[in-house]
């Protein structure tokens, strides 16, 4: 019987082939078993960033999804734009999801207003890979986000002003940058006025 000659180029390129087709096997099969868990981590972790929009935070993963079942009411579209009805201590809250792009990566948000559709509530954003201790305030400074409250969005003749920006001249409507991310600042800023753009028409109904 002729020994298998484990050098040859033949053995290498099977023994290769047989090796990348087992490995990518377990891939798909760990991928496909992990995935239902991954997907319900990134809706948790969704309902919780709408809930710090609304000034509800700090809630364990439990707590978190009782809460959320218990306010938001309802997920509506507005021209296919999606937003969320909710109710706080009796009020309604409307809260609109955000996209932009930061210095370094997409960054993201939601922003709650009074039911008033002029008025902040809260606010909560996020990012990719914004720079720590200064783009990636936007996320982790929750006094900074907090200056969104009791902000306009549109002012007297409709237009809408909320924004960030390097030196506020109108509080009413204005937040400060945050101190050495101004490019993320400026994202920030864009993502609000493109986002709430597109639900100008339901802001602006009766």
């Amino acid at each position: 019987m002729k020994k298998l000659n484990t050098n040859s180029n033949a053995y290498i390129i099977i023994y290769s082939t047989v090796l990348v087709v087992i490995v990518a096997f377990l891939l798909a099969f760990i991928y496909q078993a992990l995935k239902p868990m991954q997907d319900a981590n990134v809706a948790l972790d969704q309902k919780k960033q709408i809930l710090n929009s609304l000034n509800l935070r700090n809630f364990d993963d439990v707590k978190a999804d009782k809460t959320y079942s218990e306010v938001v009411k309802e997920m509506k579209t507005a021209k296919g734009a999606v937003y969320y009805e909710c109710n706080v201590d009796g009020k309604t809250k409307y809260v609109f999801p955000l996209k932009g792009m930061g210095l370094w990566g997409g960054i993201s948000g939601y922003i709650a207003l009074d039911d008033d559709k002029n008025t902040v509530y809260g606010a909560y954003f996020n990012h990719e890979g914004e720079t720590a201790g200064l783009g990636a305030e936007i996320k982790d400074d929750q006094s900074w986000q907090e200056k969104f409250q009791g902000k306009k969005v549109f002012d007297a003749e409709g237009n809408i002003v909320l924004a960030v920006v390097k030196k506020v001249d109108n509080p009413d409507s204005q937040v400060d940058a945050v101190t050495g991310a101004t490019l993320t600042s400026n994202g920030v800023s864009d993502m609000l006025q493109n986002g709430l753009s597109a639900y100008a028409d339901f802001l602006k109904s009766e």
